[in-house]
Formats: structure tokens, C-alpha cells, sequence
């Protein structure tokens, strides 16, 4: 395709490979997943991988009900904290797992989309579930997946997806490890995601704004509605702040269910927070209890937010909101708290820093973070973005604090074509901002170098959760100093 802008890049032969993302499979340079297991993990990844994407679920409860069905229900065998939301979700169930461990309690936790391997997705006590007992729980679920997708074939419904597999699979290595409590992510929306097929004690709601528009509506009022399908019969909801649109959605939701509800501001709010050396010390009043002064190695008052919502969250969990929590486990949850990928530094000399921005509130509060935690005099931001994005929102969130786009492609399938996507960039920005280098990994070179040539530069990689898990692994192996 000719060049409208006169971009120096390569040619499509140095394009990356497509892909659906499985993480990296080769293991030779990779110490954390190097065990006579990996082929077993490896052989499960591919399985799951060979069934409908993840980027295609299916609107329905039915089928992942009827896999569990013939487990025995395995979600039913430990209490669930469910999670749902537009941004924020992953940090806030990391920071409830957390806590829930610092109070002594055996957790599993599952989360989407991974940045490195699909292992990180279950986690038992705060660690990614070894390849041993991913393969030997797949081993035991498999034939009853098998026995589904055999019933929707004759139906003439599509086999059990990627989603609804891996779904199954977290359900049964928790109750496997056993957990004490597990924490999940919903995947996409609420009411039909597979993980609804779980009960949860207390439904959680991080900020909801526009995004998946095409499966989950196009008002922030219909997308609530979806997601507020994870409340259930006399439960507990503890929502951030919301649109009034969506607040009144949920709060029906709770009404029907005859759940009680907390919401920030009024049940529960963030009290304060300063910038701290490696991250924020923040103040929370929760539902039953004040938790002052308390440190999260975590950048943005976003992540300050989330903070008080997952302590709000575990308040609700252990006694219904009426009993507060020691301050020692608060001390110990959030200080040990983690959200990889998430406004992560990778790297320094130059500073690199890695955020999974993928929509424009993530690209909203990013920016804020930057321009409130940092005094870099140059950031060159390498973007790469899937084709169902809106990339205007991204990139007009991020214009105030980036000095120059590198556009590469994100290393996906659903990448949107680098020179489109420049485009796209050029339009927003102007042409002396954008450069183009599609292949990734150059494109963060060079981002490097023009970093380094100031005295307080840094490199923001973002847009796409595929290209910041790539950005991690590639720090990793080139030993970048953090």
C-alpha cells in the first residue's frame, strides 16, 4: 500500500507474525516457566487456543452452565467476589486478592486478558497455577467439554469458546488447590459472561464507560444493564462512581435482588492521597472502618480509587460491611498489592513505562497519572491499537502528554495496519509528531534512543495489551534495568 504521509518504514516482510496472542511459547530464554511441565502447559494453551476466540464470546450462560453441571459444580464449592467494569477491573481484583491473603486466607484468582502467558490468568495465593496442575485440570475437564461440544453440535450451536473453556478451567483448579475464596474477573459485559455462571457474595463495579459497543450496546445505560447481571439474590454490590445513568441501573439491579449496595462517595470514599516515593500514600474510609496513611506502590489517582473500592469490597465480604478491617492487613494488603502492565516501570536509562490503555477512559486517567507523578521533558509513546478501538479517544487522551508517536502494530491479528493507524495519529496530532515503524520491537529502539537523548525522556508503550506484554517480555530478556 502506498505511503499518503512518506513514512521511512520496512517492508512487509518485516512485519510480526499475526497471531492470537498465546504468549511466548518458546521457553529457551525464560527461566520462570523452564520445568519438565511446559510442554503439558504449552500442549494446553494450544487446546484452548484451537477453540472460538476470545474477541468472539458467545451471549450465552447455557453452555458453560451445562460443563459445570456435569463437574459437580465446582464454583459452588468456595465463596466468589465477582468483578465487573469498563477499566480498573484487574487492579482492583489484585488489590482485593491482596487483601483477602493478608488476612490469611487461601485465594484464587482470575483475571483477562494475560500479558505473557496464559498461566497468570488463574492465580493460587498470588501465584500464576504451575504448568502441572494446569494440564492435570484440563486433563479432568476435557471429556466433559467434549461431551458439551458433541450436544451443541447436534443443536446446531457453536462449540464451548476459548472463553467458556478457560472459564471452566479456573473454576475447577480453584476448588482443586482449594482456595478459601476466589476473586473473578468477568470477562466481557456481565449477564452472559461464562463466569456468571458463579454465585458471587459481593458484586463489584469499577468505573463503567464505553467500550465492546458492538456486543454490549451503545449507551452507557445498556452496558450497565449487562454488566449488572453479576448481582444476585441478597448479595452485596460495592460500586466506584459512576455516571448517573449507570448508577441508577445498578442500583435497580440491587433493588430487584434485594441486595444491599455501597457506593464511593457515600458508603465508602478516598480521603486523600499524596505522591509517594514509588507510588501514593492514600487515606480510605471504608464502609466499617478509617485506614489512614497507608502506602500503595501503585501510580495514579485512579489506582487510589480502586484502592478504596477493593477495601470496600473485602469489608463487605468478611462481615457484611459491619466490621472493619485490622489496619495491619490494609498495611500489608495494598503495600503488596501489584498491577502489572498498568502505568509498569519496565525499565530506566531511559525511563520506559508500559500501560494497557486499550480504550479512552484507560487513556484519560494514564495521562493524568503522567503529568501528576512525573516531570519527564520528553515522552515518546510507541502505540499500537486493535481494530475495534476507538483510536480518536486514545490518542486525543494522550496528546497533551506525549511529544511524539512512534505508530507501530500491535502483535495481534486484530492489529489496526500501521500506516492506517498513522493516519489516523497525523490527523489528531500533526504530521511532525508521527513516525512509523512497524515492526515492535524497533519501534521501542527507537524509542529508546530518542528518549535518551534528553535529559528526563521516557518511552510510554500503550494501546494494546498484546504490545505491552510483548514491551515486558522483551525488558525481561535484555535485562533493562527497573
Amino acid at each position: 500500500m502506498s505511503d499518503p504521509f512518506d513514512f521511512d518504514r520496512p517492508s512487509d516482510s518485516d512485519k510480526p507474525e499475526s497471531s492470537s496472542y498465546l504468549g511466548p511459547l518458546d521457553h529457551s530464554d525464560d527461566d520462570e516457566f523452564v520445568d519438565e511441565f511446559i510442554a503439558e502447559g504449552d500442549a494446553v494453551i494450544a487446546a484452548l487456543y484451537s477453540r472460538i476466540g476470545e474477541g468472539a464470546p458467545e451471549p450465552r450462560l447455557s453452555a458453560t452452565r451445562r460443563v459445570v453441571e456435569l463437574l459437580g459444580d465446582p464454583q459452588r464449592s468456595y465463596p466468589i467476589i465477582h468483578i465487573t467494569g469498563t477499566n480498573g477491573k484487574t487492579s482492583t481484583s489484585r488489590m482485593i486478592e491482596s487483601l483477602l491473603r493478608a488476612l490469611g486466607l487461601r485465594t484464587g484468582l482470575f483475571t483477562s486478558p494475560h500479558l505473557e502467558r496464559l498461566n497468570e490468568r488463574i492465580t493460587i495465593d498470588g501465584e500464576p497455577i504451575t504448568n502441572e496442575a494446569l494440564a492435570a485440570n484440563w486433563d479432568d475437564i476435557v471429556p466433559f467439554i467434549e461431551m458439551v461440544d458433541a450436544e451443541l453440535l447436534i443443536a446446531g450451536e457453536p462449540s464451548i469458546t476459548f472463553f467458556e473453556a478457560l472459564s471452566v478451567l479456573a473454576f475447577a483448579c480453584f476448588a482443586d488447590a482449594p482456595v478459601d475464596v476466589a476473586v473473578i474477573e468477568v470477562g466481557m459485559g456481565g449477564e452472559w459472561d461464562s463466569t456468571n455462571v458463579a454465585d458471587g457474595q459481593v458484586a463489584v463495579f469499577t468505573p463503567i464507560s464505553l467500550d465492546h459497543t458492538k456486543r454490549l450496546g451503545d449507551t452507557v445505560k445498556e452496558i450497565a444493564l449487562t454488566k449488572s447481571g453479576i448481582i444476585k439474590p441478597v448479595s452485596h454490590v460495592v460500586t466506584s462512581t459512576q455516571d448517573p445513568e449507570v448508577l441508577i441501573e445498578l442500583v435497580r439491579a440491587a433493588e430487584l435482588t434485594e441486595s444491599s449496595i455501597q457506593t464511593q462517595g457515600e458508603g465508602f470514599s478516598l480521603i486523600s492521597t499524596s505522591v509517594g516515593v514509588g507510588g501514593q500514600v492514600i487515606s480510605i474510609k471504608g464502609i466499617a472502618g478509617s485506614y489512614r496513611d497507608v502506602f500503595l506502590p501503585l501510580y495514579g489517582a485512579h489506582q487510589a480509587q480502586n484502592a478504596a473500592v477493593a477495601v470496600a469490597a473485602v469489608e463487605s465480604f468478611l462481615g457484611g460491611g459491619t466490621q472493619a478491617l485490622a489496619e495491619d492487613v490494609v498495611t500489608e494488603g495494598l503495600a503488596t498489592a501489584t498491577s502489572p502492565g498498568r502505568l509498569q516501570l519496565i525499565g530506566t536509562e531511559p525511563t520506559v513505562l508500559v500501560d494497557a490503555a486499550h480504550n479512552p477512559g484507560g487513556a484519560v486517567v494514564l495521562a493524568a497519572a503522567i503529568s501528576e507523578y512525573f516531570t519527564f521533558d520528553r515522552v515518546i509513546a510507541v502505540l499500537g491499537i486493535l481494530a475495534d478501538k476507538d483510536v480518536v479517544g486514545i490518542v486525543t487522551a494522550l496528546a497533551d502528554v506525549v511529544t511524539e508517536f512512534i505508530v507501530t502494530e500491535a502483535p495481534s491479528e486484530r492489529g489496526i495496519d500501521a500506516d492506517e493507524l498513522a493516519g489516523i495519529v497525523v490527523g489528531i496530532v500533526g504530521r511532525d509528531r508521527v513516525s512509523v515503524e512497524i515492526n515492535p520491537r524497533r519501534a521501542i529502539e527507537l524509542a529508546r534512543e530518542q528518549a535518551g537523548e534528553s535529559p528526563r525522556g521516557a518511552v510510554l508503550i500503550t494501546g494494546s495489551i498484546t504490545l505491552v506484554g510483548d514491551a515486558i517480555g522483551l525488558a525481561k530478556k535484555e535485562g533493562w534495568k527497573p
